[in-house]
Formats: structure tokens, sequence, C-alpha cells
């Protein structure tokens, strides 16, 4: 029987109730498991995000969730909210700009156009996003930080990919189908990527390896021409001619919208969050890809279990009254 992916429960223009139990702040894996579970539990669940699966929708093919094999990411995304739109939780496309702390310990949360809700719990799911290069010239058209996005621009072309995780093999693969040549750049000369992905992309006499090399700067009239590299371990320096280059070296917490609550994060604004998926801030918890995670382990299957495990502590913070 064919899935209905069909977008219902979102309406920008749906006559929202004011207070909820639980308001999730993101809309990717962790957010709508974390909906599915508040649902569950029966807990009136309303889910603010800017879009729907977050960045599953980066993601062309997954194929290391259980019992799902080789499925879009972004059908993923919007099966996720399909299952927990099943249990009565609500979608509201529109961003959060600010969070509030009432003297009664319940959220004041406040949305881009100006929408206000109240509720007993707040779980922050707002993921991640990919990191920059911070060298000249990364404004330069045939800069990337999406492969399934840009790679059908760059058909025949010779494009290189800054990265050594799985991201950065990932995008290799998906460059590959459509590129004449693809360069994985990398500051070492050992890899993060599970090595499944290391095997198959040395496989694919499309990729190629330049190791021990940092981008210093990417060159170029109004696109992408050429890269400067320095070599990690001698210093020297070379050039490399390229249509395009992918940059795929990490990804950083989107949790800027909690720091004014004065909430804990390690050094690089993950959110600290215990076992749980508490916070610091009484009624406050956070699941996935914006949190410390899972032995740091930045999956979906974690990010779904992070959400699962957050809505029970909803759950049980409503339901006894204490943290």
């Amino acid at each position: 029987m064919p899935i209905n992916l069909s977008l219902s429960n979102i309406s920008a223009t749906e006559n929202l109730d004011k207070e909820w139990d639980v308001i999730i702040v993101g809309g990717g894996p962790a957010g709508y498991t974390a909906a599915l579970y508040c649902g569950r539990y029966r807990l009136k669940t309303l889910v603010i995000t800017k879009d729907i699966g977050g960045t599953l929708n980066d993601a062309n093919i997954i194929d290391d969730y259980p019992g799902l094999e080789n499925f879009k990411g972004s059908e993923m995304g919007r099966l996720f909210k399909k299952h927990a739109e099943k249990y009565g939780t609500k979608t509201l496309l529109e961003s959060v700009v600010r969070i509030e702390k009432l003297p009664d310990e319940r959220f004041k949360v406040l949305t881009n156009l100006g929408k206000e809700f109240i509720a007993k719990v707040v779980i922050i799911t707002t993921g991640s996003q990919r990191k920059k290069l911070d060298v000249p010239g990364e404004n330069l058209k045939g800069v990337s930080y999406c492969a399934e996005c840009d790679a059908p621009l760059f058909k025949d072309k010779i494009v290189g990919v800054v990265g050594g995780g799985n991201s950065a093999f990932h995008d290799a693969q998906v460059l590959a189908q459509h590129a004449k040549e693809v360069y994985i750049i990398h500051r070492r000369d050992e890899f993060r990527a599970d090595p499944v992905e290391v095997e198959e992309a040395k496989k694919n006499p499309k990729i190629k390896f330049l190791l021990n090399k940092v981008v210093k700067e990417i060159r170029g009239t109004e696109k992408v021409e050429e890269v400067v590299l320095q070599d990690t371990k001698t210093g020297e320096i070379s050039l490399i001619k390229l249509d395009g280059l992918f940059v795929a070296i990490g990804l950083a917490p989107l949790s800027e919208i909690v720091k004014g609550l004065n909430i804990n994060m390690d050094e690089s604004g993950h959110i600290i969050v215990d076992q749980c998926g508490k916070t610091n801030i009484t009624g406050l918890l956070a699941a996935g890809d914006v949190t410390t995670q899972i032995c740091n382990l930045r999956q979906v299957v974690t990010s779904a279990a992070q959400g699962a495990v957050a809505a029970y502590s909803a759950f049980m913070y409503i339901k006894t009254k204490k943290w």
C-alpha cells in the first residue's frame, strides 16, 4: 500500500491554541520522534519548525535506519511527521525566535511571525548545520554545502570535497554520479568515516584523494577556478584546478535560541543533557544533533532514540512535577 505523505496538520492560518503541554522546536528525526511519543502519552503537543525533516532533506538515500532500506531522506522526514500526527500532534511551519522562562515554571515561545505560545515543557531539537571553511573565496559561485542539491550542476566537471567523515564520503559518491573527477581533500591520512564508506569510495575510479591537505584559499573571478592547498606536514603550498568545491567538515549545533536561558553547553555549543534528555533548566529538554548526543554518534537512529527519551522525561515531569 503506498504511503500517504501529505502535509496535513500544517497550516499558517490554523487557529492554534495558545497553551500546550509540550512544544517541540525543530522537525527532524529527534523532533518528530519526540512528538510521536508525546502524542502516545496523550500530551497536547505542538511542533514548531521551519521545514519537515531537518537535515534529512540533505540526504538523497538513507540506508542505515533499521527497516527502511534505501529510503529518500525527505520522504523519511514526512513519514515521521505523519506517524506523529496519528496521535494528534500539530505542526506549525514557522521559526522560533525567542524562548522565555515564566515565573510559574512554564515557557513562553515566540515565533518569527509574532505568534506566542505557552508550554509546560519545551524540547529543543533544532539540529545542526554544516560548518564553513572561513577562507578567502568561500563566497564564490561553485562553493556548496549540499551535494544532493547541486551535484547535477557539475556534470562532467572536476570537483573537490573537503572533509574526512561520512558526510564527505557520501557527498563524493553523489558527485561521482555526475562529475568527471572528484577529489576528497582531507587534513589527515586517516578518516573518521565508516570503513565501508571508505572502501566504496576507493573502488570508484572517479574518486581520488588529496591527503594531509587543508584549503587556504579559493580562487576565481566569479566562480571557482582553483583552490590553494597547504600540506599539513611540510607546509608546502600547491594549487589544484577545480570547477566546484563541496564543504563537508562537520556540523555546528543550532543552539542560539536557548543561549539567553543560561543553559549549559559544551565548547562547541552543543546543549548538555543527562541520560534522560534533561538540561540544567527545569522543564527544558533537548534531543538530537543539537545536544552532546550518545558517544558523539550523530545518526538518525540515535537522534530518534533521544527524542523518545526526551518525550518520556516530559511526560514524567508533567505527571509528577519532579525534575
